[in-house]
Order: C-alpha cells, then sequence, then structure tokens
C-alpha cells in the first residue's frame, strides 16, 4: 500500500502524527492510498521554513519569477497525460475532464507570466512644490491555499500561481481525498527553478486548517469548498486579521426564454448539469423555462439526450461523460435528497438512483436524474445536490424567473439562453449573480478576467484569478518624497554643445 508524503522544503517529507486519511478510488471502491495528516507541530514547523525562504524569493525580481511560471508551464504541458491520469484516479472525473481540470488552470499560470506588468505601482509627478508619490505593490509574506477535492489541479493552481508570482511563499493544503496531484505539481515546480520551502504541500484535515488559520506568520487565506466551511475559515481567518477569499457553494440557474435555441439549451444542459458528475461549484443544477410551452419542449429535448449518457469509470475509455461521485457518503445524501424530491412531490422524469456497473458493484456511481415541476421550497431546491440531478423550475414569466434567481441564497454563476439581446442584456444587468452567461452556460471567465461569486457563494472582497489575484497577493505601499535643493554646478566632465 502507497504511502503519500508531505512535499516540504523541496523534498517529499514523511508525516510524524501518526494519523492517516485512505485515499479510496471511487470507481472500484479500493484502498489507492494512505495519506499523513499533519499535526499544528507539523504545520508551524513549515511555515517557519517558508517565512525564511520567501525573503529570498520576495528579493528576486518579478521576471525572474515570471520565468520560473514560463518553465511551469511548459512541465505542465509535458507532463499533462500523468496529471490527468492523478487527476482521474482519485477524483473518478474522465480523463478528457481531467486535462480540462489541468488545462484551467495551466492558463492562470500562463496569466502569471505576465506578472511583471501586473505588479507595476503608480508615480505622481510633482505632486506638490517639488514633492512626487508613488506607489509600490509589495508581497504579503506567507499565504495560504485550502483547496478542495472536485478540482484537484485547477484550484491548487489557481491558488500557487499567483501568490507565488507576486513573491509570497505559499502553504498549500490539498484535500486529502486527492492529494497526488497537488504533490505532483510541486516537484515539478520545483524543477522549473522555485526554491526550497517558497511552496510547501502539506497534507491535513480540519487540526491542519486550524493550525494555518491561528498561525501568527500566515497573511493571508484562499479557500474553496463548501459555504458553512468557507464561512468558518473567512470568520477565523479574520479574527486572526488575516486577508481571506473564501468561494463556497452554489444553486446555478439557467434560464430558457421562449425564443431560444431549445435544441442548443438542452446540449448545454448535459454538459452544465451532469459533467463531472455534478460535482462542480459552476455546474446548472436548476433549469428555468419560461413559459409552460417552452417547459415541455426542452422536456422533450432533454430525456433522449440523457437516455444516451454514458456513466462510467475513466478506464472505460474517452466517451465516457461521466463518472462516479467522490464517496459512499456522497453517493448516499445525492440519493437521499432524491427520495426527498419524490416525496415532496417533484416529478421524477428519470431516475439515477441504485446505477450499478457489472465489475464496478462497489463504486460510487449515481445515473443522471432529472425533475420537472420543482418548487421553491423543496429540499432539492435548496440545497446544493452536488450530484448528477438538473431540477427544472416552471415559470411563466420572465420577470417570475428572474425573481427566482435574486431571491435564491447562492449568487456563483448563472445563465441566459435567448435570442433576444434586449432580454440578455436586462438580465445581465439585474441578476445579482457574480458571473454571468449569455447563451453559454457555465460562464468561468478567462483566466485574465477574475472568477468570483455573489452572496452566500463567496466571502471576501477580491476574487480568484486575474487582476483580482495580484491585488489579493499583495500590499500597497505609497512612498511621498521631496528631495532638497543641494549644489547644482560644480566640475562639469562632459562635452556641451555650442550654445
Amino acid at each position: 500500500m502507497q504511502e503519500l508524503t508531505h512535499f516540504i522544503n523541496g523534498e517529499k517529507t514523511t508525516g510524524t502524527s501518526g494519523r492517516f486519511a485512505d485515499i479510496q478510488s471511487p470507481a472500484t471502491g479500493e484502498k489507492l492510498a494512505t495519506v499523513p495528516l499533519a499535526t499544528k507541530d507539523e504545520i508551524d514547523a513549515a511555515v517557519a521554513k517558508a517565512a525564511e525562504a520567501q525573503i529570498g524569493w520576495a528579493a528576486t525580481n518579478p521576471q525572474k519569477r515570471a520565468r520560473v511560471m514560463m518553465k511551469f508551464a511548459a512541465l505542465i504541458n509535458e507532463h499533462m497525460d500523468t496529471l490527468a491520469e492523478l487527476v482521474s484516479r482519485e477524483h473518478g472525473k474522465t480523463l478528457p475532464d481531467a486535462r480540462g481540470d489541468v488545462q484551467r488552470g495551466l492558463e492562470v499560470v500562463e496569466v502569471c507570466m505576465g506578472a511583471p506588468h501586473m505588479l507595476k505601482g503608480e508615480y505622481t509627478d510633482a505632486g506638490g512644490p517639488g514633492i512626487d508619490l508613488y506607489s509600490m505593490r509589495q508581497p504579503l509574506g506567507v499565504v495560504a491555499g485550502i483547496t478542495p477535492f472536485n478540482f484537484p489541479a485547477m484550484i491548487p493552481l489557481w491558488k500557487m500561481a499567483p501568490a507565488l508570482s507576486c513573491g509570497n511563499a505559499m502553504i498549500l493544503k490539498p484535500s486529502e481525498r486527492v492529494p497526488s496531484t497537488a504533490l505532483y505539481l510541486a516537484e515539478l515546480l520545483q524543477q522549473a527553478g522555485l526554491p526550497d520551502g517558497v511552496l510547501q504541500v502539506v497534507n491535513g484535515d480540519k487540526e491542519a486548517v486550524d493550525a494555518l488559520l491561528d498561525n501568527d506568520t500566515i497573511q493571508a487565506v484562499g479557500f474553496v469548498g463548501s459555504t458553512p466551511i468557507a464561512q468558518y475559515i473567512y470568520g477565523r481567518a479574520a479574527t486572526n486579521g488575516k486577508r481571506a477569499q473564501c468561494f463556497g457553494g452554489a444553486k446555478n440557474h439557467m434560464l430558457i426564454m421562449p425564443d431560444a435555441d431549445l435544441d442548443k439549451a438542452a446540449d448545454a444542459l448535459m454538459g452544465a448539469g451532469f459533467g463531472a458528475a455534478g460535482e462542480r461549484c459552476m455546474a446548472i443544477s436548476v433549469a428555468v423555462p419560461v413559459g409552460q410551452e417552452t417547459a415541455d419542449r426542452l422536456i422533450e429535448k432533454l430525456v433522449p439526450r440523457i437516455e444516451k449518457l454514458k456513466v462510467g469509470p475513466y478506464t472505460a475509455g474517452e466517451d465516457i461523460d461521466f463518472g462516479p461521485v467522490i464517496t459512499p457518503a456522497a453517493k448516499s445524501r445525492i440519493e437521499g435528497l432524491i427520495d426527498s424530491g419524490v416525496a415532496q412531490g417533484a416529478k421524477l422524469v428519470t431516475d439515477g438512483r441504485g446505477l450499478t456497473l457489472q465489475g464496478y458493484e462497489s463504486g460510487n456511481f449515481v445515473g443522471p436524474t432529472l425533475f420537472d415541476n420543482v418548487t421553491a421550497d423543496m429540499d432539492i431546491y435548496q440545497e446544493e445536490i452536488f450530484g448528477p440531478v438538473l431540477s427544472t423550475v416552471r415559470m411563466d414569466t420572465y420577470e417570475d424567473a428572474l425573481t427566482l434567481v435574486r431571491d435564491n441564497a447562492y449568487g456563483n454563476g448563472t445563465a441566459i439562453y435567448t435570442a433576444d439581446g434586449d432580454t440578455a442584456r436586462d438580465f445581465a444587468h439585474r441578476v445579482n449573480v457574480g458571473m454571468v452567461g449569455i447563451n453559454f452556460p457555465i460562464p468561468v471567465p478567462l483566466s485574465y478576467h477574475s472568477f468570483g461569486g455573489w452572496k452566500k457563494s463567496a466571502f471576501g472582497d477580491l476574487n480568484q484569478y486575474g487582476p483580482d489575484a495580484f491585488k489579493f497577493y499583495t500590499r500597497t505601499k505609497t512612498v511621498t518624497a521631496r528631495w532638497f535643493s543641494g549644489i547644482k554646478d560644480g566640475g562639469e566632465f562632459n562635452f556641451k554643445a555650442m550654445d
């Protein structure tokens, strides 16, 4: 049985706590490895070493730091298949989806090659008599990243690339369910030229998280996970005087207007609703057709598409649409919520409960599930299911549909399918959600913009990656300077031009 390690000071480091978590295959249920769970003392020691390494890294000019990102990006491309295999093995997502996981993280690394431009300050000449003012962006010091199971490559890269490019050191605590990808990325960064200790990967559970939140050296914390944990981390970090950007759960809606191309809308809902088994914070989990005729036609188009979806392990080939959910507990919870939807009166159109695959009877598979006639008071609407379950909430008018989205507690992403530009523009302006798609189902911004939700989907005032990341991982220092006049005349050594 493989025993994983931490990655500290550029080396694989055996844990000393004596506590371990099991890593299990979501597809087969078999135990793949164990991962050590760090103690507070181990966390504190890793932070202390990171603080020492950060001094030299911060003194390295931004252009040289950017060159490390250039080499890192090349290594990620070179090892793409290995990284995708690690993601699929521990998470369960298909290999094409796993490569997408790595690719969307890689795109943030590519933007961080331009860190020297992003870190430029401002200058005011002659702000007063003989007075100039200038500002500079400087690193915070040591920061922490706490990342979830559903994107083993992308979200660690979203955290580490901007933080390191700004001159910080980072303590990365990946999910203990999927640690291998983060450990491998740390090795690639070392090969790219990152000095030892600047990135420490420390595995752990709540004990490790609390140690990071309470460590005085840690200046900022970035987190992605569920809303209750995001609120907990944000509150404890703020109490301890740390910056925090904490991203939580979601309940993402897609409005389908009567004038929408329903074939395109139905195709979009297949990937957005069921891709990665619904284990995405940007998954569309609520379809909102406007008008009864629109709803009837949409359901007619969804059912045959759902029936063609292929569910299976990533090893079954690249034509598999999605794989298992992460744990038996997740499967049980999802199927329990499906039960509640039936009990509370929603119409179960397709039922994904009880799915078993020959040879994978111990896998955590849930089939694609479609509900119709869901109402806003039902559990399947109120809760983030985080599984392959799509709920259809019928609305009579556009205003009713918009109100449904605005009244929801979450505000991560939303979309509208329509042929009318005025409706789309109105929706984009009035909806209180952080990321909006127009005829685009999962509106994750490109890496040179910033990612972030509103309401209970995000805590903190700066978003992930893009321009906001460079603001989050640096402090602004402003200097006011005046040089008193001195002797301006004296010996001349230069050839003077003729007057």
